[in-house]
Parts: structure tokens; sequence; C-alpha cells
């Protein structure tokens, strides 16, 4: 057996965000009298959402004003009318009541379990991914589940995979496999730190990167193939 320690991404990996941002947005919207409009609504917040995450990983804005500062500017460019602090409580609590698995998450945790030494890596906010997380039908197969918010380091940073191996009592890299989503942040970190990465990418997508992952895949239980 090669790899004695699997490292997972959570959101877009093993759990479903976009059903989960969906859903929490939608309730938000609702507690503020709003006529949601997805095309409108939630694409517009996706795009400002995603875009300042990517400022974050590049260390850009803090994990700290990034809470309320998406709102301030998804209310400006919509033109809305309500305080970015509140719609920004709202939010993470609703988003927080929103733990969604990915169809064949579980019975891939299944046949993982007791094989392998198991973590979650996640760039989250500690009050949502506490609840989304840490208890979630499934957080019983990983021995560790870090958050960046928590621990004050984020993906790609190597140091938040030398603080998860150091939780584990883990040292051999050579035996550590990184599995997640998003090649800026799960694959460039995993491939920073030193240990063999998988890419999870079920859309399909096109890697015009320099970020070269040591394995890719379409669908979680093919996972099982490369191990």
């Amino acid at each position: 057996m090669k790899y004695k320690v699997l490292l997972f991404d959570a959101d877009d990996t093993l759990f479903d965000f976009r059903k989960a941002e969906r859903h929490a947005f939608i309730r938000t919207m609702e507690d503020y009298g709003y006529d949601f409009e997805e095309e409108v609504h939630l694409k517009s917040y996706h795009e400002i959402n995603t875009a300042i995450w990517k400022e974050f990983e590049k260390g850009e804005i803090t994990q700290k004003k990034l809470k309320v500062e998406r709102f301030r500017r998804y209310r400006d460019a919509l033109n809305l009318e309500f305080g970015p602090e509140d719609f920004a409580g709202k939010y993470m609590k609703h988003l927080s009541h929103a733990s969604f698995l990915y169809p064949d998450s579980e019975e891939l945790l299944e046949k993982l379990d007791g094989k392998y030494k198991m973590a979650i890596i996640t760039n989250g906010l500690t009050d949502v991914q506490t609840r989304r997380i840490r208890k979630s039908s499934v957080s019983h197969y990983f021995e560790e589940i870090v958050i960046s918010e928590e621990i004050q380091v984020s993906k790609p940073d190597p140091e938040i995979f030398i603080y998860t191996l150091n939780k584990l009592g883990h040292e051999e890299l050579d035996s550590v496999l990184m599995i997640g989503d998003s090649l800026s942040s799960d694959i460039r970190g995993g491939s920073a730190f030193g240990v063999d990465t998988l890419w999870y990418n079920p859309w399909k997508k096109e890697n015009t990167s320099e970020i070269k992952p040591t394995y890719e895949v379409a669908s979680l239980m093919e996972i099982l193939d490369h191990l």
C-alpha cells in the first residue's frame, strides 16, 4: 500500500457546497423579503465570492474581512439595501445548517475506513464549518478536521499541511495523498508541500495552469483506483 494518509478537501470534494450555498442564499434573501432570482442574485454573488476567496488564497485579504466584504461588494453591485454585517451573519447561520454530501461520499469513506489515516483540511470559517463538517454524518471517519480560520493558516500555504501531519503524528511525505477539487489551493498546496495530489474534476474542466496534479479523476469512486 503506497499511501498511508489521505488528506481531503471538504467543499466541492466530499460536500456539495453549491447546493449548500444556494440553500443559504435563498433563505437569507427571504429574510430580507427579496424575490430570489437565481440568474441574477446567486450568479452575481457566486462571481463575487469566488473572486474574494481567490484574493484570500493569495493573501490579499484576511478571512475576518472577507466575511463581510463579499456582501458589501454584492450589495453595491446590485444596488440592494441591507447592512453587510447583518446579511453576513444571517447567511453564515443558514450556511452552517446546510451540510449536503455528494452521493458517493459516504460509500467512498466507508471503503477507506480503517485502511488509511484520514483528515480534512478546509479553507473555511470556524462557525460555519464546525456544524457543517465536524458535526456531519461522516466526521467520524476523520482523525482530524482542520479549519483554516481556526489555526490562521490556509491552503495553499504548506504550513497547514505541516500542522495537519503533526496532529496525525505522521512524517513520511511519500505516503501522503492530498485530494481536492481546487487546483489553486488543494493541488498547488499539496505539491508545494511535497506530497502527491489527486485532482477531483467532476466538471472535466481544462487545466490551463502550470499546476500539475499527480492524478485526475472525474468521480469520487475513481479515487480507489489510485491507492
